[in-house]
């Protein structure tokens, strides 16, 4: 614990130091200066306290030019992001002075300055202190002459010149490949991200890497806290694995659940991802690369296209069971090759009826009254009165529903009220028992001349019972009046073919 005492002495010596020094906080404004650097800018410290470094120092007309501006800017950033000390071997920024009658000059300087840390007992970085050494007097003095130079020449001027422009060129270009890696990581479109140490802190996070997290502050922070539910799912075991022996480690399609607010839910993304070990120059591990692609939309378009393989395989299947017994049953009941014909091209064509009015919905379902019109359309709609409320069927209950009523058309067409000119049917359907809804359809066809029943049954009244008992799962009792058939049909309202 430094006494009183020694804390004025030691402002004391940083106010009588011959070097110029100024100390910025956070936000790259004016923290304190000794009095060598308002001699160096004739500056006050009332002029400076507070104000940001840059709107001071910044490229002005005749003064320091934008480059001299954005490294010493881009100088205290990285203070600030590394928490390491930066220095700028040599810099060419002009300083304005008050010349012989009072007017604002500059004057041309080169400086070496050195950008050290300040930090608080976290670790944290609270200042920045600038140490300056005016370096113009040594570039001004350096040789110029092309023949040999002697050794103090080469001590004192040129050879020292020379090596500071070298270590300052090699700086401005790392500083520029560093831009530009950075530019290129933070607009990739895959997300990135740089871990730091044993406890992965993240140190880096592209834009894409915050879409995925949610835009949460996860910046400075360890993975473990800031993504605590990814130690949960084996996530953390990677990172430690390849800072511990030096292997990347690589998924894809890895399922990763993400806890987008404290109290929402949980999302699942499926993510390609690569870790790979950042090594320094001892080839010792001293972090974790991250970078990956979130391919959630690809895994899921290949879930939902394999649904929809799985139910075309499915309907495929049934379309030929049901198309395998139409041929047998048909070639039970005729034996003349045209009449099989006849029959059986006429069940394929009821079948594709509903199958157009299916595909037209994405296989999502009809509605009843459009089945029976698509089924009976061919016998001339004002021969046939539909009365009924909408009624939603799911496209199994649609298709045994359709051969139904092909089936029914036709007798009507062949035997029934529809072989007569004046011949008519009227279809009722309602729902009924609401405590158990059932769905109640009555066909019932009224000709204008005696009709027969039938003396023998045939391959359409046994679909007609196989479809409404089996895949339909109700009741139908049908039975034949003077003027035609009568046909009552009693199906559960919610089961699914």
């Amino acid at each position: 614990m430094k006494t009183l005492a020694e804390t004025i002495d030691l402002v004391a010596a940083f106010d009588a130091s011959p070097n110029p020094y100024m100390l910025l906080d956070r936000d790259l404004r004016f923290a304190g200066m000794n009095q060598a650097y308002l001699d160096v800018t004739q500056r006050t410290r009332e002029e400076l306290i507070g104000v940001h470094v840059m709107d001071v120092f910044g490229a002005a007309e005749d003064g320091p030019d934008e480059g001299a501006s954005q490294r010493l800017e881009g100088s205290f950033r990285r203070v600030l992001e590394t928490g390491e000390s930066d220095h700028l071997a040599l810099l060419h920024y002009p300083i304005r002075t008050i010349g012989d009658h009072g007017e604002a000059v500059f004057d041309d300087r080169y400086w070496s300055c050195t950008h050290t840390p300040i930090k608080n007992e976290k670790g944290e970085v609270t200042h920045i202190l600038q140490h300056t050494s005016d370096v113009s007097e040594l570039v001004r003095a350096r040789p110029t002459q092309d023949g040999p130079r002697s050794a103090l020449d080469e001590m004192l001027g040129g050879g020292v010149f020379r090596r500071a422009m070298e270590v300052e060129a090699d700086n401005q270009r790392l500083e520029t490949e560093r831009r530009q890696l950075s530019d290129v990581l933070l607009n990739a479109p895959g997300f990135v991200a740089v871990l730091s140490g044993p406890d992965h802190v993240i140190q880096f996070c592209n834009e894409a890497c915050y879409r995925l997290v949610n835009h949460r502050d996860i910046l400075g922070s360890s993975v473990q806290d800031a993504l605590p539910e990814l130690g949960k799912q084996g996530h953390l075991d990677f990172l430690n694995d390849v800072y511990e022996t030096g292997e990347p480690v690589m998924g894809r399609q890895r399922a990763f659940t993400l806890q987008h607010s404290p109290d929402g839910p949980a999302d699942v993304r499926y993510i390609d991802f690569a870790y790979q070990p950042i090594r320094d120059e001892n080839a010792q591990v001293i972090g974790v690369f991250v970078q990956g692609h979130d391919v959630t939309d690809v895994v899921l378009a290949a879930e939902r296209q394999k649904l929809m393989i799985d139910e075309l395989n499915h309907r495929v299947k049934n379309t030929l069971a049901t198309v395998q017994s139409i041929a047998m049953q048909t070639a039970r009941t005729h034996e003349d090759p045209r009449s099989f014909a006849e029959a059986f091209e006429a069940r394929l064509m009821a079948l594709s009826h509903t199958h157009d009015l299916l595909t037209k919905s994405h296989w999502e379902g009809a509605d009843l009254r459009s089945v029976l019109e698509h089924e009976t359309k061919a016998h001339g709609i004002g021969r046939l009165t539909l009365n009924g409320p909408l009624i939603g069927l799911s496209p199994a209950r649609a298709l045994s529903l359709g051969m139904v009523f092909h089936e029914l058309a036709t007798n009507a067409a062949k035997y029934g009220a529809l072989a007569h000119g004046d011949g008519r049917v009227t279809v009722d359907w309602c729902v009924v028992n609401h405590q158990s809804p059932q769905l109640k359809i009555v066909w019932t066809e009224v000709a204008g001349a005696p009709v027969r029943e039938p003396e023998r049954r045939g391959f359409g009244t046994r679909l007609i019972e196989r479809n409404v008992r089996h895949d339909l799962r109700g009741t139908v009792e049908m039975s034949y009046t003077g003027h035609g058939l009568r046909a009552e049909f009693t199906l559960p309202l919610e089961t699914e073919a």
